[in-house]
């Protein structure tokens, strides 16, 4: 069986995106609203700027005790993050986010247009214990070469 892509892998619903001006308190509001864990944040041109996510949220606004309403997502969110493109396999994609530490990739067609999000939860269980199995052998063996 051929493995899955990220583009057949994500789920058929609207993104949720703010412009770099908007709010923390807005960003929450689009993820409770779409029922997802991030939020792309788009230029006038509809270009990936950067993305804020949950953990965002709880890192970078509420334990630094920063009003959400005040706080521009320009000044939390995570600059220019990685990408994907729709064709990246969801093994690849896992392997990525684990190596990384985190969970959701925006994924970006060859013409720069913003496809969607690939979420930790968009890949089926099997796929996660693969990609984690295979993690574990490829830091054994960078551990083996690196002693």
């Amino acid at each position: 069986m051929p493995e899955r892509t990220v583009a057949q892998s994500l789920p058929r619903k609207q993104l949720a995106v703010a412009a770099p001006q908007s709010t923390a308190y807005e960003a929450a509001c689009l993820m409770t609203k779409h029922r997802c864990g991030s939020v792309l944040v788009i230029d006038a041109t509809k270009s990936l700027l950067g993305i804020f996510t949950e953990r965002d949220l709880m890192t970078k606004v509420v334990a630094q005790s920063l009003d959400p309403r005040a706080t521009a997502m320009s000044d939390v969110m995570t600059p220019r993050p990685q990408s994907i493109t729709p064709e990246t396999t969801v093994s690849d994609a896992l392997l990525l986010m684990k190596g990384a530490g985190f969970r959701h990739l925006p994924v970006v067609s060859a013409t720069s247009e913003i496809v969607g999000v690939f979420s930790i939860r968009d890949a089926m269980p099997h796929e996660i214990i693969e990609a984690e199995e295979l993690h574990e052998f490829l830091d054994d063996e960078l551990t083996k070469v690196l002693g």
